[in-house]
């Protein structure tokens, strides 16, 4: 506990060397402008695909709170699918990032196409297993009724685009790891834009109800992919590498990506866990939880740009052998990440009455929402720490840590305060209690990691460091 109060104190007073942080918030550093170039863009690339389900909410939540119950259970099962791929994003940022380091562009070249191939065939599996288990997954999440209708309409539709969804993150944490998140941010940007006039089109226009928002969103999502792969065919081509799969290529990936895979699976069975306990609370605490999770995600992955940044910067520097760089151009996210955090939960705080009726017209799911936005907006300068740290370590291949560490907040700390609110029926404002005390436990693993040295080390990998 120590190490991890030396992270929370540099944050917000006085640094491990003994210097204050608070009066160097808003003078000029060194590492600024590159935080900047890539955390902004990067802002639009990372909400891409909770923006899509975002769109959708506003725009489903005025068909019906049935529908909206629906693309709540749908929603959170498309979501939790997609992100517990994000190693394809993530794992391809640190490693691309790495070898730019080190010099070594056809080696990230390389690592990008055999990523496309992991995308290629985890989406086919994700296709067919979203389509044949829709059913029993509904069920799971405890939706009954009309919202079990509209749930599996979307759900199965919804599905159809899972293989673009992962090549188009193999194709984002290509360009991250380039140190170019520009361009991401102008494809995401042309596809949301894209899948919202679509969607009105589809349920005003034709009639579709929730089933037009669903086709609006995997036609956007096909368009996204066809940028991504013709942009890592086109590198390809200029490296000289080829575009067939590799056995260590391959290899390396599962490394990587495993405890990636291992650690986000944690997360989102916890947070769907969450859903199916609102679910079980009634319709109006579903449908208020749908509108509360999807500000709360879309702010998350808001704050979470800074952690592109990291991913990039941290691998980078590391991969060139700057590890001082790295640990200090860290400090200067975390005191960033923390201004932005306490930005953002002002907004979202002074809003929140606002907010609520664009999801809905209903006023007992308007009045329990703004409640919990409430809580979702204290949770954001506690949520920037976690998403920041969480960028650094990923950019420095400490994975196998980052996983254990959600392991144990998930298990020991939010796992049994969800029971119990299950159990007492407490309340959908208690079960988002329940997640802020799982956010509390990431911020305790990740910086104990962070104040110590180990993820500062050198790494290596099958065709140099």
């Amino acid at each position: 506990m120590r190490s991890t109060g030396i992270v929370v104190v540099s944050v917000f007073g006085i640094g491990a060397e003994g210097y204050p942080y608070y009066a160097s918030v808003f003078r000029p550093s060194e590492y600024d402008r590159d935080i900047v170039r890539l955390a902004v863009p990067a802002l639009g690339s990372l909400a891409a695909e909770p923006l899509y389900v975002l769109v959708d909410t506003a725009v489903v939540g005025h068909l019906g709170r049935a529908q909206l119950g629906g693309l709540a259970v749908a929603g959170t099962l498309l979501t939790t699918a997609f992100l517990l791929f994000n190693f394809l994003a993530y794992g391809t940022t640190a490693t691309v990032a790495r070898a730019v380091g080190a010099r070594d562009r056809r080696r990230a070249t390389g690592h990008a196409v055999q990523a496309l191939w992991v995308a290629a065939t985890l989406g086919l599996v994700l296709l067919a297993v979203g389509i044949g288990l829709a059913s029993p997954a509904v069920s799971i999440m405890g939706a009954r009724g009309a919202v079990r209708g509209y749930a599996l309409t979307y759900l199965r539709i919804s599905a159809l685009g899972a293989p673009a969804v992962l090549a188009a993150l193999a194709g984002m944490g290509f360009v991250r790891g380039l140190q170019d998140t520009r361009t991401g941010f102008v494809v995401a940007g042309i596809a949301n834009v894209f899948n919202l006039a679509l969607e009105l089109v589809l349920i005003y226009g034709f009639g579709w109800g929730i089933a037009g928002s669903a086709w609006a969103t995997v036609i956007a999502q096909y368009g996204a992919a066809a940028v991504f792969v013709g942009i890592i065919v086109r590198a390809a081509r200029a490296e000289h590498v080829s575009l067939e799969p590799d056995r260590a290529g391959l290899r390396h990936l599962f490394d990587i990506g495993w405890p990636l895979v291992l650690r986000t699976a944690t997360l989102l069975a916890a947070l769907s866990g969450a859903t199916a306990v609102a679910a079980r609370f009634g319709t109006v605490p579903l449908a208020a939880h749908q509108i509360a999770f999807q500000v709360w995600s879309f702010l998350a992955l808001t704050m979470d740009a800074i952690a592109i940044a990291a991913q990039a910067m941290i691998g980078h520097m590391l991969g060139a052998g700057r590890p001082k760089d790295a640990r200090a151009v860290s400090r200067r996210m975390l005191t960033w990440g923390v201004v932005v955090g306490l930005g953002l939960a002002v907004v979202l705080a002074a809003s929140s009455w606002g907010l609520a009726p664009l999801f809905t017209n209903d006023s007992s799911v308007r009045a329990l929402a703004v409640r919990l936005l409430w809580i979702v907006a204290a949770m954001q300068p506690l949520n920037a720490v976690v998403f920041v740290l969480d960028g650094v370590l990923i950019g420095a291949a400490d994975v196998a840590y980052l996983a254990a560490a959600m392991g144990a907040a998930a298990v020991f700390v939010f796992l049994p305060a969800a029971a119990i609110v299950l159990r007492a029926r407490a309340g959908v404002l208690w079960l988002w209690a329940a997640i802020v005390l799982l956010m509390l436990g990431r911020c305790a693993g990740v910086g104990a990691r962070f104040a110590g040295k180990r993820w500062m080390q050198p790494v290596s990998s099958p065709n140099g460091p």
